[in-house]
Order: structure tokens, then sequence, then C-alpha cells
């Protein structure tokens, strides 16, 4: 439940518009509510972590992303489910016709549209090559339904590092660097020795055999000899930008905070004057 929606509720009951028992009723399912006998949705998550729960497409049925998708609806500012394959999207339209996909992130959301940026920042996000956009797409779309403002420079991996270097505005102007690669991962390092803000490298399985699946790239980046950086798991594009969105609502908190105290110092500081006419 998002804070917006439990303040409106107790307002509600303090204006009387709505009763108690009503209001008893809609907060019944206040931590969590169970759907069928096979998910238990967290309704509680925004509350806690400041984003909600997302749905994790693989391995459930299209009747159950269905069902918890419908027990999520109304109660979050987004509803959203990753690794959407086009086929399964096409029979969740079925029963959700306002279901909206994003075929290169393989997400679906209720949201049509993206919302407005509701925080300060951007998150800037750098694939080595073309066949890392699904993660790297991932990232993008789950940061801007997320509320957050997105730059994207694709292909521009270390192979031809001429392409890189020609948009080191976009890296100089960086709040928060999401590095996708594949292969042996060296983008997140050349990436970070360039950057002056906080790096998060995430390794895509994109590679020949001795890629492994992506652990050769993982073990480059974790291994980077470059500082600032900080690793996902494999192809983790949303976990990426989870993690950038983060430190740009806690950098803004942060902010807050120290204009409040500036202001508060402002106040002490203006003590009245003595003076004599």
């Amino acid at each position: 439940m998002e804070p917006e929606i439990l303040q409106k509720l107790l307002e509600s009951v303090a204006a009387g518009d709505i009763s108690p028992i009503a209001a008893l009723d809609k907060l019944k399912h206040f931590d969590f509510e169970q759907v069928g006998d096979f998910a238990k949705v967290d309704h509680h998550r925004t509350l806690r972590t400041g984003f909600p729960e997302v749905i994790w497409g693989p391995g459930k049925t299209p009747d159950q992303i269905v069902e918890i998708i419908e027990a999520m609806r109304g109660r979050n500012s987004a509803v959203m489910a990753t690794r959407i394959e086009p086929e399964v999207f096409e029979q969740l339209q079925k029963k959700t016709p306002d279901l909206c996909y994003y075929q290169k992130a393989r997400i679906c959301a209720i949201s049509a549209n993206f919302p407005t940026p509701q925080h300060p920042g951007t998150v800037t996000i750098i694939s080595a090559g073309t066949a890392d956009l699904p993660v790297a797409e991932e990232a993008a779309v789950t940061a801007e339904l997320c509320g957050f403002q997105v730059r994207r420079l694709w292909d521009v991996g270390v192979a031809g590092i001429h392409r890189l270097l020609s948009n080191r505005h976009v890296i100089a102007g960086a709040d928060v660097l999401i590095a996708v690669a594949g292969m042996e991962g060296a983008l997140a390092s050349v990436v970070a020795g360039l950057a002056d803000c906080p790096v998060i490298a995430v390794p895509t399985s994109v590679g020949y055999g001795a890629s492994f699946g992506g652990i050769a790239p993982l073990l480059t980046m974790l291994n980077s000899c470059a500082a600032g950086v900080g690793v996902v798991n494999i192809d983790n594009g949303f976990g990426a930008a989870i993690l950038a969105c983060q430190i740009l609502r806690t950098a803004g908190r942060v902010g807050k905070r120290g204009e409040g105290e500036k202001g508060r110092e402002g106040e002490e500081l203006e003590t009245p004057s003595l003076s004599s006419d």
C-alpha cells in the first residue's frame, strides 16, 4: 500500500466520509493478501522499502500472473511483471486488456505511460553490445516505471572504445551509471575509470563458451581495478535498476535533510542585534 493511499484513508475516516468498519475492511490485507493457494502479495513493501513488489514471471502460469496482477491493482503506483515472453503476454492481455508490454525488456505493466519522474537525478544505462539490450532495457524500463528519469547509451563496448569515449559527456552528466556487458565484461571498469558517480555493473550471459553463461564477465566485474563499482547477478537488469533508484532516493533524502540543517543553523545565527539610537 502506498503511504499516500493510507493517509487518504485515515483522513477520510477522520472526516466521516468512510466508516471505521469500511476502513477496517480495506486494511485487513494491509500486510499481505493471500491469492489462491499459490501466492501471498506483499502490499506493505512500498511502505518498508519505497518500491512495490514486482512479479517474477517464469515458473508461474498465465492465470496465476493475472490473479496476482488483479490483487495488486489499485494498491500500487505501478503493477509490473518481469521476464514475460510475447506468447505469455498474449494470454495475459486476453484477461487484462489494459496491460502494457515492453517487448525488448520482457516486462508488462498496468501503467500505459511512464510516470513523471518523482525524484531528482538520472539513471544512465550503458550497454556494451546489441545482444545485451534485453538486460539493459529491463533496467531502463524498471527505473522508468519506478518514476525515475533514464538516459540510454547503447552499443558502446570496449572493442570499439572510440564509441564510448565520444560520449564522455554522457558519463560526466550521470548521477548513477549502470554498465551492462557480456563477453569479458570490461565495460564496467572502463566506465568507472571515467565516472565520478556510483557504477552498477551487470554481467550478461552473452558470449562464447568460455564466458560460461556470464560467469566470466561476472568475475571480471568483481575484480575491477576501478573503484566505486558494485556488481549484481548475471542478467539482473531489474536488480541493478532498483539499486540505482535506491541510491538516488537516498541522495535526495540526505540532501533534504542537509538543507533542513542549514536552515536551522541559519535561524540560530539570526539573533537580534543590540543597537542604540
